[in-house]
């Protein structure tokens, strides 16, 4: 897969009254697939998540965030009014955990922009966190 734009990432997870930002600029890919956008890139030590490359699938309403590589095996599936019941596997063991969306906006098209989501995850209906992503991509 060739890097072909520039991504740059800052998400926010709140758990237990806490923020944890994280901000990440690198190289990745970007390109126009069935009807929808696929963002793709390496993570790094900053995220916790080195080794791993990160593949956001965004449509209509739907974001689908595929974490592989490493100790990582991990697929969220955020969606506008469903919740979702996904495979989270952080080398130790999977876990099945709740995927509820709070709001999808995007901007992307064939010369970059922006996509920006917030979800909350749950185990056994009870909420763990709650997360707020924002990806701006200009192709190079």
């Amino acid at each position: 897969m060739k890097n072909n734009a520039f991504i740059k990432i800052k998400g926010i997870q709140t758990a237990d009254g806490d923020n944890d930002v994280v901000e990440l600029m690198t190289t990745g890919f970007f390109a126009r697939r069935r009807g929808g956008y696929v963002i793709s890139y390496e993570e790094s030590e900053a995220t916790g998540f080195e080794g791993a490359r990160t593949t956001l699938t965004c449509e209509e309403g739907k974001v689908t965030m595929t974490r592989t590589g490493g100790n990582v095996r991990t697929q969220l599936i955020i969606e506008e009014g469903k919740r979702h019941q996904c495979s989270y596997d952080l080398g130790f063991g999977s876990m099945i955990i709740g995927v509820c969306c709070d709001h999808i906006q995007s901007t992307l098209d064939e010369g970059g922009g922006s996509l920006s989501f917030g979800y909350s995850l749950d185990l056994n209906t009870a909420l763990t966190s709650e997360h707020q992503v924002t990806v701006s991509v200009t192709p190079n």
